[in-house]
């Protein structure tokens, strides 16, 4: 009766069927610190934390300086940029669902090396011409792999670390900002020179990065993938021609369009800040990139620590409260930022920074979770894929949504707040236990005598004893 008992606490406090076997995972609160930053996944765990970070330190290196290369090297005008970023970003948004589609097909740890090496390639073929139409050609054939390597890495991480995670995206973020920050340490040192040479050595050494993490890649093994595990345990599946799809799947649909607002945090932070410190407020303009340092600061110090709040389904549900109130109180400062002399705007201005942080924080958790949690096992590819069109999206829309708010004044940023609150309510609703998937609506019940009805997943694993 054990394990019944403990699936029927589970799925009180969870959202579905995901949550089997995950139910250790929610004590981990009581775990030391200590123990809290061991990397969960053994060796490829550490690998692929390895790779996370060489790739984030060379991608630092070029974003820094991209922008600059295309103005002072390939002599592109402003407009001519803008149409090569928007250009790159529409072909990127079919990255994320391409890769998850793969990666069900596919050794996911092959798709992800193929990816790296289009993405080096791509960006090497920029020191070929400074051509207007060429260079947004391969800017455009970059940006595909680009996008679709992040949901690559991120079915990698679900994969091997199993139930741990959430733990483990936490180590990764904070691993991850600290390569940003010396990636972007080290291109303003090399901007310091100013020559076209410095420029072309900023993108081969982020071309570097990409060939040094695709041999590191090649020596990771392929994680288990949860559909193939009940396969490699001797259990028949039933043949039912194509297995789920997100497409058809309107609660995931749902989640993931909620997704694209509540992930306006990078927009605001990105693109918001330094437009309203800069048009609206008496705040010193250097306090812009102390922003993002702040930033990068309370991810790394807070990401882990926090980790334990989102380790199951419930609790990552639960996090969409405080979210909420973030969002609400970083719109509210950013509005009083407004109405004051410059000492008043740059304390506004940072409580908002914070608040905006701790929102972007608390969300990356509970994203992460509710994403891998909603997806079945046998189609986690393509639903992850799904997934992470809400970024992609973001990041077209995001900066039109931020500037809007910046043209309207003051009032827009607690409206804003007020939505992304609103989204918070519906997410909340949309993840309640009682929306339960309809695979475990439909399981049967249980003979008399028997521990009660059981989900569809749990009886095809073999996972509950009755006995």
């Amino acid at each position: 009766m054990k394990p019944v008992k403990k699936r029927a606490e589970t799925e009180k406090a969870g959202v579905g069927e995901a949550e089997v076997g995950e139910t250790g995972v929610s004590g981990a609160g009581r775990v030391p610190f200590t123990r809290r930053l061991v990397v969960p996944g053994g060796r490829d765990g550490r690998r692929m934390l390895v790779i996370a970070v060489i790739d984030k330190i060379g991608t630092g290196l070029w974003a820094g300086a991209s922008t600059l290369y295309f103005i002072y090297v390939a002599h592109l005008s402003v407009g001519q940029i803008g149409t090569l970023l928007g250009v790159s970003g529409v072909l990127g948004i079919a990255g994320p669902p391409l890769a998850g589609r793969l990666a069900d097909r596919f050794p996911v740890t092959r798709v992800l090396v193929v990816a790296q090496l289009v993405r080096g390639a791509a960006l090497a073929a920029l020191l070929t011409t400074h051509e207007f139409l060429p260079l947004v050609l391969f800017s455009a054939l970059g940006a595909l792999p680009d996008r679709a390597s992040s949901v690559l890495t991120k079915l990698f991480a679900a994969r091997v670390a199993g139930p741990q995670r959430v733990r483990y995206q936490a180590i990764q973020r904070t691993a991850v900002n600290i390569g940003w920050a010396v990636g972007g340490a080290g291109a303003a040192a090399v901007l310091t020179v100013g020559t076209v040479t410095a420029y072309e050595t900023l993108l081969l050494a982020n071309v570097g990065s990409y060939a040094v993490i695709a041999v590191l890649t090649l020596r990771c093994a392929e994680p288990a993938a949860p559909g193939r595990v009940v396969a490699e345990q001797g259990t028949r599946i039933a043949q039912t021609g194509k297995g789920p799809t997100p497409w058809r799947d309107r609660r995931y649909l749902a989640f993931t369009t909620t997704e694209v607002w509540l992930f306006l945090d990078d927009s605001v932070l990105q693109v918001g800040f330094p437009l309203w410190i800069v048009h609206a407020t008496d705040a010193p303009v250097g306090l812009v990139p102390l922003i993002l340092v702040l930033n990068s600061v309370l991810v790394i110090v807070l990401q882990v620590p926090l980790s334990r709040y989102g380790e199951t389904p419930a609790a990552a549900r639960r996090l969409l409260l405080p979210i909420g109130v973030a969002f609400l109180a970083g719109g509210a400062a950013l509005a009083a930022s407004a109405g004051g002399g410059p000492w008043f705007a740059t304390g506004a201005i940072l409580v908002a920074a914070m608040a905006f942080t701790l929102a972007e924080i608390l969300h990356s958790l509970s994203s992460w979770e509710l994403s891998v949690a909603l997806a079945p096992g046998d189609a986690q590819g393509a639903y992850l894929g799904v997934h992470g069109l809400a970024q992609s999206a973001q990041r077209s829309l995001g900066p039109i949504v931020v500037g809007a708010a910046v043209s309207v004044g003051a009032l827009a940023w607690p409206v804003l707040g007020a939505t992304l609150v609103a989204t918070c309510l519906i997410q909340h609703r949309l993840v309640r236990p009682a929306e339960a998937t309809e695979a475990t609506k439909a399981a049967p019940a249980a003979p008399d005598g028997d521990c009660g009805p059981v989900s569809k997943a749990e009886h095809t694993a073999g996972t509950v004893d009755c006995a």
